[in-house]
């Protein structure tokens, strides 16, 4: 057996609230909290014993490879009892529960499997209907609020808008959403979509965005997930005659590396300098696209101006690095960008838009809600015979100001914030969507209302936000539902 330590960047990831259910930033809802994922890393292997999985012996590796690697190795407990816990997960939260206190650690910290992330993080494979599934404000109705090209719910009608009104495994036995959740929770919705497998099959009563109502049996099946969009991810906005970029990324995995270069060297190409990043249910991913997002938005920028420090604790430090900005073929050079964000923006997305902050200043503006808050990332480690990987927070990120103040969320770190809805009722990318109105705004130096700063702290309490939805999500979500909360 060998264990495999992430390279120098590892992962940066965003997992649930305390109060709430998996990952997705504090607007989750479902069972016991759990995590979710953003940025990693190529591992590099590291020989060490081989070993059982047995569930004591894989409680003592993951204690293991905390007190080695773990960003905050005073937080651990001095004597901790493995017997207490009849599971890996729930003994990893234990262990992690004084950071988590502090808000150090919100759920960040999580074992998962070796084959399903590496399948998800290189292609975006995964399972299931294929929707992002939200609740609305009352906390009874299920709506959808994004759905995937080339899986099974967008073939059947369901996408943006629609709103889920009965489930059922036939339409003999179909259920309202509102007496699932009144007699069992949101529990109870999780259990009745059914497990992520493909081949489960659904009845679904919905009403589409235009009001008619349908029924559709929708099964699950393996599908890749398309980190930028080919209907809306990637367009030319216009505004009084202006052209405006507008970016959509979904998730950062490698299969968005092509997508992204297109997309900026036909912006490029048009002569456009100004653009709106689309970040708002992004939780994460890869820390190598973050970073060529950077590069891609860098025309301007020299070889030598930092774009983002990455450091380990003290005994560490010989892992710390620099991220210089390298400008491709493909860069722009923006003079104003709006970052849309929500309390589901996390980690990988949150570097981004950090990152710009000492370079456009007041030209930059986070639209939407507050962000997360999630400026620390994590390394992964394998115990490749049991299918073990262990996401262990081991860094902390910071821009070329050494800033990385906002466990808060980013509102009181971008100079501009305008407060914005996610407008589910028009099409992503579309210049009547508020949060996308918004942004226009910002950019022709229009007037729009600032961001609460306490926005973000509400979020991670689960409390409603400005914009009244939360995502649903597993207590123990899948290495896809990290990365793209509320995915089914």
């Amino acid at each position: 057996m060998r264990v495999r330590i992430g390279a120098a960047l590892g992962v940066l990831a965003i997992l649930s609230a305390c109060g709430g259910g998996g990952g997705g930033g504090g607007s989750v809802t479902g069972g016991s909290p759990a995590p979710t994922p953003a940025p990693t890393a190529t591992p590099t292997p590291t020989p060490t014993t081989t070993a059982g999985c047995s569930l004591r012996e894989r409680q003592d590796w993951a204690l293991a490879q905390l007190r080695e690697w773990y960003l905050f190795p005073e937080t651990l407990p001095a004597n901790p009892n493995p017997a207490a816990f009849s599971n890996v997960d729930d003994y990893i939260d234990s262990l992690t529960a004084t950071a988590r206190a502090q808000r150090k650690d919100r759920y960040f910290t999580y074992l998962t499997s070796i084959k399903e992330e590496d399948a998800y993080y290189s292609s975006g494979a995964t399972a299931g209907f294929g929707t992002r599934f939200a609740l609305d404000q009352t906390g009874r109705r299920l709506f959808v609020i994004e759905s995937f090209e080339d899986a099974p719910a967008l073939g059947a009608g369901i996408d943006r808008g629609t709103e889920i009104l009965q489930i059922g495994t036939s339409t003999s036995n179909l259920r309202n959403v509102s007496t699932i959740i009144d007699s069992e929770g949101t529990a109870g919705l999780n259990a009745a979509l059914g497990p992520d497998t493909p081949g489960t099959a659904r009845v679904f009563q919905f009403r589409t965005i235009a009001g008619e109502t349908k029924t559709a049996t929708v099964t699950q099946t393996d599908f890749s997930l398309l980190p930028v969009s080919t209907r809306y991810g990637a367009k030319v906005l216009t505004d009084g005659g202006k052209k405006v970029g507008y970016i959509n990324l979904r998730t950062f995995i490698d299969s968005a590396e092509a997508p992204l270069k297109d997309a900026f060297a036909s912006f490029r190409a048009q002569g456009i300098n100004e653009f709106i990043i689309d970040f708002r249910y992004n939780g994460g991913g890869l820390i190598s696209i973050a970073n060529l997002m950077g590069d891609l938005m860098g025309g301007g920028k020299s070889t030598n101006d930092v774009y983002s420090y990455t450091s380990y604790r003290p005994e560490k430090a010989s892992r710390n690095t620099v991220k210089y900005f390298a400008p491709t073929a493909q860069s722009v050079t923006p003079t104003k960008i709006a970052f849309i964000g929500t309390g589901r923006t996390a980690s990988a997305s949150e570097l981004v838009i950090n990152g710009f902050v000492p370079y456009l200043g007041n030209n930059m503006a986070l639209i939407g809600t507050n962000t997360y808050g999630k400026p620390v990332g994590q390394i992964p480690v394998d115990r490749a015979n049991c299918d073990d990987r262990l996401r262990i927070v081991a860094l902390a990120v910071q821009n070329s100001a050494r800033s990385a103040a906002y466990y808060d969320g980013l509102a009181t770190t971008v100079p501009n914030t305008c407060q914005a809805s996610d407008d589910i009722s028009y099409p992503l990318g579309d210049n009547r969507e508020q949060s996308v109105a918004r942004a226009l705004d910002f950019l022709a130096g229009r007037t729009c209302s600032r961001i609460s700063a306490s926005t973000g702290s509400s979020a991670q309490r689960e409390t409603v936000r400005f914009d009244e939805r939360t995502l649903l999500q597993p207590a123990r979500p899948n290495t896809a539902q990290r990365e793209v909360p509320g995915l089914f």
